[in-house]
């Protein structure tokens, strides 16, 4: 392909964990594609993002270079403390006021349209992928007539479940906020409560914005979905006829990182040694272990932890158990019952801050997740084809433990009825037993998570689902910049 046909793609991620790694991801995989990618981002930002790139670019010599252009972000001057240049400085200090500090920085994000405006009167690229929390990103890019393209970071089935919600509103005629009812229009008879649904502050700052963010969904090019058709086939239909003008399906984007390097060092920011993980993995029976992890963005207090303690020990399965160390409250392991780890040792591997999840989740000797779906942790699940446990936290992860307990049928709840902000629920350690205990040994279960990997693993193989998707989407850019071409030269 001659240097004149090559694709530009601007990415431009929210800046949050999140979301940076599956963009990184969609570079890898456009570059594969023959299109040049840059990644728009902040100093710090662009620190986790150097070395999985520089890695990529040396082991792919034939493909196009993934580039980052750095952008300027006045933390202070915004309202923001130092150095918070992403989610992860607030959600990782339970000092901080958590609920202020994501509010703040999301409308900060605005400060970008400058910078972002000489950047495509410059650069002019073929395309724009912004994030969904960067509204006023597509009527900058049609200014310059790029076409831009939101990125959710989530599944179609959340998205159909939060459009049917807001239409019809029917949590506003049950009795109580506990009371189940079925999400009107949904396909599926789905069942939830009004404690699980996030579309309810319509005049807050934060509705108001949520209603920007769809004005402008609906404006644009069109909407990337990091998920294939047959996983959610008729929420995939539903969202194309009836939510969004078009989508394209390009997951799972985790499926990319084929070599073991790029599964390791995926979202990497800490070190436990992969190896030392595997070693310890290597050691246990085949599908004897459960891992548990509840992402980033998550603190549970002591009280909690000591009973995820106490279930898991009652269940008698081995764990990988991965713990944020701001609910460790610094060196003092005052979450852990006396002696846990002596007692655990060799059936249990606790893992303080960040871990290899693919790596861990790829792992023959893994037999359950324990997670609280976000649909990038539940997207890795579905990949590596294991039955989960659910115990969703907040955001939309209520919708999408509904597609997997509803739905796929391929993982169990452990009982959580509500968000935990601001109170939440407790959870015993005999509900964590139970749950686990159910999935580990839910062979039905097991084989549906097992046939849903295949089908992740075809849909990005050459000539697959997404892959066609994928391709569809880059003979469209082609045509579009063809057409500009035409337009100069009459």
């Amino acid at each position: 392909m001659g240097e004149a046909s090559k694709l530009h793609i601007f990415l431009f991620p929210y800046m949050a964990h999140g979301h940076m790694i599956p963009t990184l991801d969609m570079a890898k995989l456009f570059s594969t594609k023959g299109a040049k990618s840059t990644i728009l981002t902040t100093p710090l930002n662009a620190k986790i993002l150097e070395n999985p790139i520089k890695s990529f670019n040396q082991d792919n010599p034939g493909l196009e270079d993934i580039t980052i252009h750095i952008l300027h972000f006045p933390c202070t001057e915004l309202g923001l403390p130092q150095g918070c240049e992403n989610t992860d400085f607030f959600f990782s200090n339970p000092d901080l006021n958590t609920g202020d500090l994501n509010r703040k920085f999301l409308l900060s994000m605005e400060y970008f349209k400058e910078q972002l405006e000489q950047l495509l009167q410059t650069v002019k690229p073929d395309c724009l992928v912004a994030n969904m929390f960067l509204p006023w990103a597509t009527k900058l890019a049609e200014k310059f007539g790029v076409p831009r393209l939101v990125f959710h970071g989530t599944g179609y089935f959340s998205l159909c479940a939060s459009h049917c919600l807001r239409l019809h509103k029917p949590y506003k005629s049950v009795a109580s906020s506990s009371e189940p009812f079925v999400i009107p229009e949904l396909p599926g008879d789905i069942v939830i409560t009004e404690e699980q649904v996030i579309e309810k502050e319509e005049e807050s700052v934060m509705g108001k914005f949520m209603k920007e963010l769809r004005d402008s969904e609906r404006s644009s090019f069109g909407v990337l979905v990091n998920s294939f058709h047959e996983l959610e086939p008729a929420y995939s239909d539903f969202y194309k006829s009836s939510v969004a003008k078009r989508a394209w399906s390009i997951g799972p984007l985790s499926l990319g990182n084929r070599e073991f390097k790029e599964k390791a060092e995926r979202g990497k920011k800490a070190s436990i040694d992969e190896h030392e993980c595997l070693k310890w993995l290597d050691s246990k029976r085949r599908e004897s272990v459960i891992y548990l992890s509840f992402g980033t963005m998550l603190s549970f207090n002591n009280e909690q932890l000591v009973e995820i303690a106490a279930g898991l020990d009652m269940s008698g399965h081995d764990f990988i158990w991965v713990v944020n160390k701001s609910g460790s409250q610094g060196d003092k392991e005052e979450w852990l019952p006396e002696r846990f780890e002596e007692k655990m040792k060799g059936r249990g591997l606790i893992i303080r801050g960040w871990a290899p999840q693919v790596v861990i989740l790829d792992h023959q000797a893994v037999g359950g997740f324990l997670t609280h779906c976000g649909w990038n942790s539940l997207l890795e699940g579905v990949a590596s084809g294991l039955p989960m446990v659910t115990w969703p936290i907040g955001a939309e992860q209520f919708y999408n433990e509904k597609l997997v307990t509803q739905v796929l049928k391929t993982g169990v709840s452990v009982g959580v009825k509500k968000m935990m902000k601001p109170d939440g629920d407790f959870i015993t350690k005999e509900k964590v037993e139970k749950a686990v205990r159910e999935v580990m040994a839910g062979e039905e279960m097991r084989k549906r998570a097992k046939q849903l990997a295949d089908m992740a693993k075809d849909a990005v193989r050459e000539g697959g689902s997404s892959d066609i998707e994928v391709n569809r989407l880059m003979e469209e850019l082609k045509l579009v910049r063809l057409q500009k071409e035409e337009e100069k030269r009459s």
